[in-house]
């Protein structure tokens, strides 16, 4: 690394841009500053822009260290919660938020010489938008402004093109080799047993400490549990996560001493920027945590994913870092080749608003305007806009408000500065920041998912963390404690945030619907499941039941006066499918969570109708009860469309469904239940469908019944195009010519029976038949039956329905 550094400088000093690949473990973080401090390149402070508060803080205790001094002297550190500056710090630490305040606040980074991105591959959106801010700047107002993006892992060339052909300089690091094992773990294995198991036997067979990594908190909780009073003597247990103190973090960092073990069960907090000591064995659950906006519900939900392989690799290399190491990864050889190369920035797949908010403030129209390496989706800036508007933060042309300007400057995100700034002045705004706060801020008050509760045990925690929490609310806020205000109004608050969070109880115990309509639900032990109404802050996992992390109870007076968000009184109509009738009901709902209903007294007629024919179209037309005598008109119009054609109708289902309003509905007046539709109705519809002169046709083109020349009238059956007459071949003596439908022009379809009505022959030319097959069926059917009269010319014989007289 020392070997690149006078390269490095020098392009710095010529492009004021350059980019700086190096793999971990090389020394970047703390020997560029350090170099650039010493060769007074930049004109100004340097600032060290590091991803996460951990890395930070260790990069300045590490150059402090090295300078023989205390941090706050050359080197400092600027975080949300701790500042360690003075006069004569000359490199400043910060991370990734603190950096876009800074800028965001002093456009031309006064006093400022250069910037330094660390680990750029992390991509979260505080990164790009950090880094996109300093290229404005230095475009417009600074170009004697340095701006260096460092890396491990990282696709050198394209970020070289985005600062504008800058430079690119790699660096080799000392790595020591790190021995890959594959160790799969079945489907069936919950990954805290498997990380476990794996813990103890890499305690048992090697030496040296082990950093195991997993997706998030409850399970490097649920972890610890399994390791619990199974690890050798000697061996400390530390837990690594974001809402840890820092003197906990610290600890899991820091040295053990006397030459001690330690397991440390991290999330990818550890990945980059940090060197445990002591560390030569890597256990690689192969999954991390990332939150996944949803537009279409305004929520982030946390999905666990698998890493990419570039993640893979940084968590690997924890284990070469001060000697050779092992890195045991919990899954197949050959399934790495499927993970992902890079994990996807954040900037495409979260909450992009308070991106928006700070480019409005910004002066950009558009953050699709500023130079991002990935330009922000289209359809979530659309959606964090329709969100900044209804916040009240920007105008219909996208233009920052005044009430926006205040939410800006609270260094919230826009929801939670929403409740800040609508908060009345004094003891609710204090309440407001606090809450806020402990959104932000992972850990204070505990994990409790009832915000009130957290609420009650941060006032009440004297920790050093909880104590500058506190003096950030009361920053955030401009005032003192929030006294006289109980925590059960943390609720009525939250609702100015979260609107759209509203939920109300539904079904099971702890189940609730939010106003956005997605699903929400609380353990049915803890006392949030037995209120009526909640407001959500936080879920996890998919839309029907989500798990929600963090709300508050909303009380039924407050929901009620509409202080929780505007609540909507409306007239529902509605086909039911389970009773099979429309019901019209008076719905009271936020969003869409009802509230209450009632029914609903003289509904209006044609909603109704409008109802019942939805339930039709929902149903079929099966469900209606046609009758017999409605089907068989059916099946007449049907064979006269098939067979004719114009100007018969087509009577298709799909066709009667097209036009229910104009054929059906005008005839059930008042009718809302399809048990209430008589047969009747139903045919007199489809009569008054016909156009007009066709009703009185019908009978004439597809009569219902034929009258045989004995006088019976048997009915006709239409069926697939055709017109079919089962009769007693006796009753057709006399008859010398073949019957037809549709007016002449159809012959039907005779199904000759026996005087058992067995069939005995079909026949569309009767004449044909009496000349033809006749002898052959006569002798038949004289052997069978012979107390019939079976005449040999039986055109000229009498009908008959009857076997031969007796004597």
């Amino acid at each position: 690394m020392r070997a690149v550094l006078p390269r490095l400088a020098e392009a710095l000093k010529a492009s004021r841009k350059a980019v700086l690949v190096a793999p971990p473990g090389a020394g970047k973080t703390t020997l560029v500053p350090l170099d650039l401090l010493g060769r007074d390149l930049p004109a100004g402070k340097i600032v060290l822009v590091e991803p996460r508060r951990l890395a930070a803080r260790a990069a300045a205790s590490r150059m402090a260290t090295l300078l023989g001094e205390s941090v706050g002297d050359t080197v400092g550190w600027r975080m949300r919660l701790d500042t360690r500056v003075s006069a004569s710090t000359r490199i400043e630490v910060v991370t990734e938020g603190v950096f876009t305040r800074m800028v965001l606040s002093d456009p031309e980074l006064s006093g400022i010489g250069a910037v330094l991105f660390d680990e750029f591959h992390e991509r979260s959106l505080d990164g790009d938008f950090g880094l996109a801010l300093a290229l404005d700047v230095a475009g417009a107002l600074r170009e004697d402004l340095r701006i260096l993006v460092m890396s491990a892992t990282l696709d050198g060339a394209r970020v070289a093109r985005l600062l504008g052909d800058a430079p690119v300089i790699e660096a080799q690091g000392r790595a020591f080799p790190v021995e890959i094992r594959h160790r799969d773990r079945p489907g069936t294995q919950a990954i805290e047993d498997a990380v476990a198991e794996a813990v103890l036997d890499a305690v048992r067979d090697e030496e040296g400490s082990v950093l195991a990594f997993l997706p998030g908190q409850r399970e490097i909780e649920r972890t610890a549990s399994r390791l619990d009073g199974r690890l050798p003597a000697g061996v400390v247990l530390a837990p690594l996560y974001g809402a840890l103190d820092q003197k906990t973090q610290d600890m899991a960092v820091r040295p053990m001493e006397g030459g001690a073990r330690k397991v440390v069960l991290a999330t990818s907090i550890a990945e980059t920027s940090l060197t445990i000591e002591g560390v030569r064995i890597i256990v690689d659950s192969g999954l991390s945590r990332r939150p996944v906006f949803e537009p279409a519900t305004g929520l982030s939900r946390l999905a666990t994913v698998r890493v990419s392989r570039a993640s893979a690799e940084q968590r690997a290399g924890r284990a070469g870092r001060t000697e050779p190491g092992i890195a045991i990864r919990l899954w197949r050889a050959e399934a790495s080749a499927a993970l992902e190369a890079f994990d996807p920035p954040e900037i495409l797949s979260t909450d992009l608003s308070g991106l928006v908010l700070d480019c409005a403030a910004w002066g950009v129209a558009s953050p699709a305007d500023l130079a991002f390496l990935d330009p922000p989706p289209a359809p979530a800036l659309a959606e964090a806009r329709a969100d900044l508007v209804e916040l009240g933060a920007l105008d219909a042309d996208g233009r920052l408000t005044a009430e926006g300007r205040a939410m800006r400057t609270l260094g919230l995100p826009p929801r939670l500065s929403r409740m800040v700034v609508g908060a009345a002045p004094g003891a609710a705004r204090r309440m407001a920041a606090e809450l806020a706060v402990l959104l932000t801020e992972r850990g204070l008050g505990g994990n409790d998912t009832d915000l009130s509760e957290r609420l009650r045990r941060f006032r009440t925690d004297k920790s050093p963390r909880a104590r500058a929490a506190a003096g950030l609310a009361g920053r955030i806020a401009q005032s003192g404690p929030a006294a006289g205000l109980d925590t059960s109004e943390a609720g009525t608050l939250l609702a100015l945030a979260f609107p759209d969070r509203v939920a109300v109880a539904r079904g099971a115990r702890g189940h609730f619907l939010l106003a956005n309509g997605r699903g929400g639900r609380v353990d049915e032990t803890h006392a949030l499941a037995a209120q009526g109404a909640l407001v959500v802050a936080e879920l996890q996992g998919e839309a029907r039941a989500a798990r929600i992390l963090s709300a508050a109870a909303l009380s039924r007076e407050t929901l009620e006066s509409g202080g929780a968000g505007r609540i909507v009184e409306e007239a529902r109509i509605a086909f039911d499918a389970a009773s099979r009738s429309v019901r019209a009901r008076t719905i009271r709902r936020v969003g869409r969570a009802v509230l209450s209903e009632s029914p609903l007294a003289n509904p209006d007629p044609q909603a109704v109708a409008a109802a019942l024919a939805g339930g039709m179209r929902q149903l079929g037309l099966s469900c209606l009860p046609f009758g017999k005598e409605t089907e068989r008109l059916l099946s007449r119009l049907a064979f006269l469309r098939q067979s004719v054609g114009e100007p018969w109708p087509d009577v298709s289902q799909a066709a009667l469904l097209a036009d229910l309003e104009d054929w059906l509905i005008p005839y059930l007046p008042g009718i809302a239940r399809m048990e209430a539709i008589g047969p009747g109705a139903l045919h007199d519809a489809l009569l008054a469908r016909l156009p007009p002169g066709l009703a009185a046709r019908v009978e004439r083109a597809a009569p219902s019944h034929f009258e045989a020349p004995t006088g019976s009238r048997l009915p006709i059956r239409y069926e697939d195009g055709q017109a079919v007459l089962p009769v007693r071949v006796q009753e057709l003596f006399g008859l010398k010519a073949h019957p037809t439908v549709a007016e002449g022009r159809l012959p039907l379809t005779l199904e000759l029976l026996s005087p058992a009505h067995r069939p005995i022959q079909i026949t569309r030319d009767l004449p044909g038949f009496w000349a033809g097959s006749w002898r052959d069926v006569r002798a038949d059917l004289r052997g069978r039956y012979p107390k019939h009269s079976w005449p040999e010319d039986p055109a000229s014989a009498q009908p008959t329905a009857r076997a031969k007289p007796r004597a």
